[in-house]
């Protein structure tokens, strides 16, 4: 995924507008009937109202905090990725050669060697954040109205190319329909590089102990792999977001009720002043207005740090503030076919345009 950097007021308020014209509704109808129609009786104390705000306060901090931790978590997982795929790089390099051989290889069939291995390794990549991009029943981000706009802005590449076709080039014929034909295709490539290092011992190209450092960091790759599958395959409790949004809608819609008394209360006092001039009494007289505009900023501000836990929860959907795991993978590609010495020309551009967080 890649797209240009957001963080105006202006991108946030067009995000939520549609919220901010229901707030505006769902305020000034309370208004109208208490100012418009007398109808004195139609409101709250406010003691109650502001439980259920703290109440409220408290979940959302909760959640916010919990999304924050899955999304930053899974950065620092794929920056274990980056570290091990430098490794695996260097250790292809040093590690591959004629000491232990029977018959020695040219410098030629060693870079045909390690760039299978690093090939098979951007195969492993690949597959990887395929698998992540795959929509869960729970990722409803981008199906809201809201998103959907901002998501017409955003190219997710695993949504437009399939892995099929990304994996040409990284993978010969069979090892593609080995991989494409099996549930877990990033598990399959790790397979095939496994296997693929058991041959490179059997021909003397490594000794013991470099398969065994070449089997520890399969063994890494599973555990990174198995770490992002559990961010992906295992939602935020949906009982806590249900809760939160309950909560969250019962304060948004109380909240005039106990807010237009009030101000109510301070235009009577404000009327009383003997030196208020007529302006100002006209304002005074009127001062139970001010419910509106208050109510609207005060359910933004609630809807607003609701709406940023929601789309923080899944950090693989595709969202703005996914990690971005296409343009990780691109430097990762970079960086370890540089380091076995690939011809530059071959090697792709980087991604342009990205950001970790937006929004």
């Amino acid at each position: 995924m890649y797209t240009k950097p957001v963080y105006s007021l202006k991108i946030v308020l067009l995000w939520t507008r549609k919220y901010i014209y229901f707030f505006f509704i769902l305020s000034i109808v309370p208004v109208i009937l208490y100012d418009f129609f007398d109808l004195k009786w139609l409101y709250l104390p406010w003691l109650p109202i502001g439980l259920v705000g703290t109440s409220l306060a408290f979940i959302t901090g909760f959640k916010n905090n919990a999304s924050y931790e899955r999304l930053w978590e899974a950065r620092k997982i794929y920056g274990g990725i980056v570290n091990t795929s430098r490794l695996l790089a260097t250790m292809v390099n040093d590690f591959i050669s004629n000491e232990f051989a029977e018959v020695n290889r040219s410098d030629d069939e060693f870079l045909k060697l390690k760039k299978t291995v690093i090939m098979r390794h951007i195969a492993w990549l690949t597959s990887l954040r395929h698998a992540l991009r795959i929509k869960k029943p729970w990722e409803t981000t981008v199906d809201s109205k809201s998103n959907k706009e901002h998501m017409q802005t955003i190219k997710v590449q695993e949504h437009e190319l399939s892995l099929e076709e990304e994996l040409h080039g990284y993978l010969n014929e069979g090892e593609k329909e080995f991989v494409l034909g099996m549930t877990n295709k990033q598990a399959a490539c790790l397979n095939l590089q496994s296997n693929h290092f058991k041959e490179l011992k059997l021909e003397g190209l490594i000794d013991d102990f470099r398969h065994m450092e070449f089997k520890n960091i399969i063994g890494e790759l599973f555990t990174l792999q198995g770490k992002v599958e559990r961010i992906k395959n295992f939602p935020y409790p949906r009982q806590f977001a249900t809760l939160n949004m309950f909560f969250a809608w019962i304060f948004m819609i109380l909240l005039p009720f106990g807010m237009m008394h009030e101000f109510h209360l301070i235009g009577l006092d404000l009327a009383r002043d003997e030196n208020t001039n007529i302006i100002n009494r006209l304002i005074a007289e009127n001062f139970v207005w001010m419910t509106v505009p208050i109510s609207v900023v005060i359910s933004w501000v609630f809807m607003l740090m609701e709406r940023v836990g929601d789309v923080s929860e899944n950090p693989f959907e595709g969202s703005r503030n996914d990690v971005p795991i296409t343009t990780i993978s691109r430097a990762i590609e970079i960086d370890i076919r540089e380091m076995i010495g690939d011809d530059k020309k071959n090697i792709p551009n980087p991604y342009t345009n990205s950001g970790d967080t937006e929004m």
